[in-house]
């Protein structure tokens, strides 16, 4: 017990000067790197055929016998004979491209900053016989770069290339708005879809703080600078202006609704409502039932598909930050393991 007590405070003592060493290397990298320009990311495309062709490899390797996988070995190499000659231009109607892209919503839409790489990478080789696939999954949020998010994808539509959004588990809000934009939506049967509604909501801590005898003052030059406020007490003239814009806000998306989905019936379903996939097809929200995992392996004999996305690169400190947290994790579960052995004996 003693060896071990004396191997465990040694061990702690050198995880002590390993740490401390790397939080030193950190502190010199990020000082260094104070006045260099932010690191950049790069485009990657994988190539989701050979994914597929993987994952039917594994299982048929299970479940056929030795003459079966033999005669699926010839013709696989048959087809890949004939996609060469296709590359080369000896066969006509090569297959059809489909890139695509994966947008995870959160308030601020701050994916939008890869989508637009994503974006601009795609509208460089693109054509009109191509196809842009957007899974996408988002409950919302901000107006202005849900916005911004919208209008990156109309850069698709203007192209005349077809657009065709996939909503597994929620597009509403935002990410409705988002939606709208692509020639054909697809959504699981159980996906939320919806929401054309405006929402804001603030607490007001102006009671609590004249309880308190605190005052709280805001100057403001114009008249609507400031309608309602976090501290200040507001007022039913503020509150109405507040409300104003709010509505002007849902006209807007109503419109925008209107102008991408002309089918819908904005009078009926901009209540701020939602509703699941079934639904959603009898109110003209989206056009299909179908997963994005349904509608791209449709797609696997006639296409070649292509996963696009932008991948920011790791700063150096970063990665010596991983380190560091990866060695002390790793080292305190050693010594919880020996410490927990120890009591078991």
């Amino acid at each position: 017990m003693e060896f071990l007590s004396n191997y465990g405070l040694f061990l702690a003592k050198a995880v002590t000067i390993v740490v401390a060493v790397l939080f030193v290397v950190i502190g010199v990298v990020a000082a260094g790197g104070r006045h260099k320009k932010e690191v950049g990311g790069q485009i990657e495309v994988t190539f989701l055929n050979d994914e597929y062709d993987d994952h039917e490899h594994a299982i048929k390797s299970v479940i056929l016998d030795e003459d079966q996988l033999k005669a699926e070995h010839k013709a696989e190499k048959k087809q890949q004979k004939a996609e060469k000659k296709q590359k080369k231009g000896e066969l006509e109607d090569p297959k059809k491209r489909i890139y695509v892209l994966t947008f995870d919503g959160d308030v601020k839409a701050s994916a939008v900053s890869s989508l637009r790489e994503e974006i601009t990478a795609i509208l460089t080789v693109a054509t009109a016989d191509d196809e842009v696939v957007l899974c996408l999954e988002s409950p919302g949020g901000m107006v202005h770069t849900y916005g911004l998010a919208a209008s990156q994808l109309a850069r698709i539509t203007k192209q005349n290339i077809p657009l065709t959004v996939v909503v597994d588990a929620v597009a509403a809000s935002g990410g409705y708005m988002m939606a709208c934009i692509g020639n054909k939506i697809l959504a699981a049967p159980f996906a939320v879809i919806g929401s054309i509604g405006v929402v804001a909501e603030l607490p007001n801590f102006h009671r609590l703080l004249k309880k308190n005898d605190i005052d709280f003052e805001l100057f403001t030059a114009g008249e609507h600078k400031r309608t309602v406020t976090m501290f200040g007490e507001n007022t039913d003239k503020g509150k109405a202006k507040f409300v104003e814009e709010l509505e002007d806000t849902h006209e807007l998306f109503k419109s925008f609704v209107s102008e991408h989905r002309p089918q819908v019936n904005v009078a009926e379903v901009a209540t701020g409502e939602v509703w699941y996939g079934q639904r959603a097809i009898e109110n003209n929200l989206i056009d299909d039932i179908q997963t994005s995992d349904e509608y791209l392996m449709s797609k696997r004999s006639d296409s070649n598909i292509y996963r696009v996305s932008f991948e920011t690169k790791k700063t150096l400190q970063e990665k010596l930050g991983f380190a560091a947290q990866s060695v002390t994790e790793g080292v305190v579960n050693k010594l919880v393991e020996r410490f927990s052995s120890d009591h078991k004996f």
